[in-house]
């Protein structure tokens, strides 16, 4: 698939970022005419990936994230979401749902919000070398460049 834009970041893995994160994806897929469900469901599940990176990768402590964002034929969105933290044991376990290694105010829900509200959700991850998630969604609004 022909790339038609993208962008490349890190920044600190703080709360505070999250938001930070939501909008520029919101910024980025503008062109595409999202309609408004499809822009909150692709900020949600953003939202979601940067909320695991500095929760569950981090633990909250310090570390960076990295998200990269393609915009391909077809009007289909990818989204990356990676960072270098304490990685997953088992990926499969970590996305059913409920799940949680956050303890008790934790809902275990954020890769099944994720695959709810994306047309696919990838996740690789090793034990101490960190996690990536990979989202793809189509927008129906502009298909054509």
């Amino acid at each position: 698939m022909k790339i038609h834009n993208e962008f490349k970041m890190n920044l600190e893995a703080k709360s505070v970022n999250e938001a930070f994160c939501r909008v520029t994806v919101s910024a980025f897929v503008a062109p595409l005419d999202p309609t408004i469900e499809e822009m909150t469901d692709l900020k949600t599940a953003v939202s979601e990936a940067v909320t695991n990176a500095i929760v569950h990768g981090y633990q909250n402590a310090s570390g960076r994230l990295y998200m990269e964002g393609q915009l391909l034929d077809g009007g289909v969105v990818k989204i990356k979401i990676r960072d270098k933290g304490v990685g997953i044991q088992n990926v499969n376990e970590a996305m059913r749902p409920l799940f949680t290694t956050g303890g008790e105010d934790r809902a275990g829900l954020g890769f099944t919000v994720m695959q709810s509200f994306c047309d696919r959700v990838k996740v690789t991850s090793a034990p101490g070398k960190g996690t990536t998630v990979i989202l793809i969604k189509k927008i129906a609004g502009r298909t054509k460049w």
